[in-house]
């Protein structure tokens, strides 16, 4: 077949010839066929810029001087999920596993990647509810994965006005030595000055102290529990009666160099109800 020769505007009485057939109507125009193989038995000598149309695969292409190229690129997409990149080429980008998010990457041939989503500031660790308790342990929540930690407390209406102690464990054991040393400053909002209280070498910290009728909420700040350092802590706890409200803010440290894996919580007298959450502070 001639090669192609363009474009040209035909006249009306103009004669068309077989060169003209061949050299412009061929080049202006889309062939149709039914499939790749009926194209290249009629056409044996395909020229540079000619389109056709596959009817098999609903494809347009056209011919670059050596192949039949899609017109618009075909797409490298195989799979469900997967994303349509560009490297120095179209690419396919598979699709992560659950949970992971795209990430920019340069480092990858295309600048993206699937990668699990950062874990965040906070971590929980664990998260358990008492009822009626006379002591809630909650075991192996301390270790070498973080420093830090953050606990979480709420409290229902315990069965008997008291103080809230709080005894760190190793190994699902309690440490009852006198080693405990707190201090705590709380006031009720019917005061007009604030109360101060402590202890030292205590076999608990004392971190509240609520009413039966009353619910309170506490957030701990604990360091150190896992690590051969002194554990310190700082809590600040909102209590309300029904009658009156009170804020208690207290701290203090377990005076020797123990690694710790837990904690218990106990009332001084009757029972506890409520829901303890323990979160890890990335180290990062």
């Amino acid at each position: 077949m001639a090669a192609g020769l363009g474009y040209k505007e035909f006249s009306t009485g103009d004669v068309l010839t077989a060169a003209d057939a061949n050299g412009y109507l061929a080049s202006q125009v889309v062939m149709v066929f039914a499939d790749a193989a009926a194209r290249t038995s009629a056409i044996t000598s395909p020229q540079e810029g000619m389109i056709s149309y596959l009817k098999d695969t609903n494809a347009t292409q056209y011919y670059s001087g050596s192949a039949w190229v899609s017109v618009g690129g075909s797409s490298p997409l195989t799979t469900k999920g997967d994303l349509y990149t560009y490297s120095t080429a179209d690419a396919r980008l598979g699709v992560g596993t659950n949970g992971q998010v795209l990430t920019a990457d340069s480092a990858q041939a295309t600048g993206l990647k699937w990668a699990s989503a950062s874990a965040g500031a906070l971590t929980l660790i664990s998260s358990t509810s008492f009822s009626g308790s006379s002591a809630h342990n909650v075991n192996d929540v301390f270790s070498t994965t973080y420093q830090n930690y953050l606990i979480q407390l709420n409290h229902d209406a315990p069965s008997a006005t008291g103080y809230q102690q709080l005894r760190l464990r190793v190994s699902g054991a309690d440490d009852t030595t006198s080693n405990y040393f707190w201090s705590g400053i709380y006031n009720v909002s019917n005061a007009t000055t604030p109360t101060g209280e402590g202890g030292s070498a205590q076999t608990s910290f004392t971190y509240g102290y609520i009413e039966s009728a009353g619910t309170a909420s506490c957030t701990f700040q604990i360091a150190n529990p896992f690590e051969t350092k002194v554990t310190t802590y700082s809590n600040l706890m909102g209590r309300t009666t029904g009658s009156q409200s009170l804020i208690y803010s207290n701290g203090g440290a377990f005076n020797t160099t123990t690694s710790f894996t837990g904690f218990t919580l106990y009332p001084a007298s009757g029972t506890i109800t409520g829901k303890v959450r323990v979160y890890g502070y990335n180290n990062a």
